[in-house]
């Protein structure tokens, strides 16, 4: 497996060994991998070769360490397109998935500046703040602050978000959304998000910034999200025009 002559770096050609091991299945989430020491005896390299090779699977969320425990396999990163507008609930349940919601907090704020100008509403007016913690089959998978007018839906409940808020506005209130545009960045767990989303502070986390509108025109939401760097991903698909 591992080629000493070839011109290819032993601790890549081992990285690349543990990750296709991995991705076929014949070691499972969950599952201690060989120790370092083990694995240097196994292949006949230097425990620093294998070290530098688990470190980067590590950082590419392949694995995961416990302390006095051993090198795990992670769990498998959730794969969510960035195309079309759907619910976390409705792209869990997609993936076979349990979707899940703990309410931290659902009151009412006033709006800043820049809310208002994101919801079309005046400075001051009533907004729902609604902070949930989002799991897929009870992991946390998201941290979520959302906003929506209070003169928009003014039946929104703390039961109602502890569901789907999509399904909500589209079955109960009749409203049809339409589009959103996101941005999204990386950055790292803060002390508070760390602890909700059971991970390290400083951990790599992705940032996700949403405002969706109804067909109509009219602002529905503004969310801000964090989630889990080690199990979620976003792909894009994109296509060359024509010249």
């Amino acid at each position: 497996m591992i080629d000493k002559q070839s011109p290819i770096p032993i601790y890549y050609q081992l990285e690349q060994y543990i990750k296709e091991k991995i991705e076929k299945g014949e070691w499972q989430p969950g599952e201690i991998i060989p120790s370092e020491r083990e694995l240097a005896e196994m292949y006949d390299i230097s425990r620093m070769t294998v070290r530098q090779a688990v470190n980067n699977l590590v950082n590419d969320g392949y694995l995961i360490r416990r302390r006095g425990k051993g090198t795990f396999v992670a769990a498998q990163k959730i794969e969510q397109p960035l195309k079309g507008l759907t619910s976390f609930s409705e792209d869990m349940r997609a993936r076979g998935m349990e979707p899940g919601t703990i309410v931290l907090s659902f009151e009412t704020v006033p709006a800043s500046e820049k809310l208002a100008e994101g919801l079309g509403v005046a400075e001051g007016d009533d907004l729902y703040e609604v902070r949930r913690l989002r799991l897929a089959d009870g992991l946390p998978m998201a941290l979520e602050t959302l906003y929506i007018p209070v003169c928009l839906v003014p039946e929104l409940t703390r039961d109602v978000v502890s569901g789907s808020v999509y399904e909500f506005i589209e079955k109960e209130k009749g409203l049809v959304i339409g589009s959103a545009v996101q941005t999204l960045e990386a950055s790292v767990a803060r002390q508070v998000e760390a602890e909700h989303l059971k991970m390290k502070e400083g951990a790599p986390v992705l940032l996700l910034e949403r405002r969706t509108q109804l067909v109509d025109g009219r602002p529905l939401e503004v969310v801000k999200s964090v989630y889990r760097g080690d199990r979620y991903k976003f792909m894009i698909e994109m296509k060359r025009g024509g010249s």
